[in-house]
């Protein structure tokens, strides 16, 4: 074989495989996923009853109000700081990622369990002494965060521990509360991998159209 027939073959080879690989292929499973998942393929988003979207399925969101169900913490405050002012310093990890602090070290147990300091710019509310004194209960994923810190899931455990004090505020009975968590529920994947989760997301905005019965 001629050195310019190698040479053709090699460029069409490559031409080939380009055509498979950067168009084909990626077409073929857009098509795939908008025929198959559309919902998954186009980013998990939840809409509310005006048809905005209002975020997606598969990320969390903060909820701090005493009338929703309160998401895990988040090292990045799910990514919601402003680059530019981010004078706690929520965003050192990037947009997502774990803060990687030792059980041991100073900065987590005043996150968790609160500083006092005579300077007001330095006192840290810790994430305990806010539980109790909404009378949470707290487990363990309403107190640390999840490794991505976008995790959209608490566990029903946590889910569970917040009813009393979501009821008394919406006026709702409690048993209400407890059907709307058993339907946001994601059971394992493939019914044997991970945990059970509820997604505060979905929850919540199934919470803000419950009636009281």
């Amino acid at each position: 074989m001629t050195q310019a027939r190698q040479i053709s073959k090699a460029i069409r080879s490559t031409i080939a495989l380009w055509l498979l690989t950067a168009l084909i292929y990626p077409f073929f499973m857009i098509l795939c996923g908008q025929i198959a998942l559309p919902f998954q393929a186009n980013g998990s988003l939840i809409k509310n009853s005006q048809g905005a979207v209002i975020g997606s399925a598969l990320i969390g969101q903060p909820f701090t109000s005493e009338k929703y169900f309160w998401s895990r913490p988040s090292t990045t405050s799910y990514s919601t700081a402003d680059p530019k002012d981010d004078k706690a310093g929520v965003l050192k990890t990037g947009v997502s990622g774990a803060s990687n602090l030792a059980p041991s070290n100073p900065a987590l147990l005043d996150r968790i369990k609160g500083k006092d300091d005579p300077d007001p710019s330095k006192k840290i509310a810790g994430d305990l002494p806010r539980l109790k004194a909404a009378g949470i209960q707290p487990t363990g994923d309403l107190v640390y965060t999840s490794g991505s810190s976008l995790d959209p899931h608490i566990t029903p455990e946590g889910a569970q521990a917040q009813v009393a004090r979501v009821a008394k505020v919406r006026g709702v009975q409690p048993n209400q509360l407890e059907s709307l968590i058993a339907q946001n529920t994601d059971g394992r994947f493939l019914g044997i991998f991970g945990e059970a989760g509820v997604n505060v997301l979905k929850l919540n905005l199934a919470l803000d159209a419950l009636k009281p019965s």
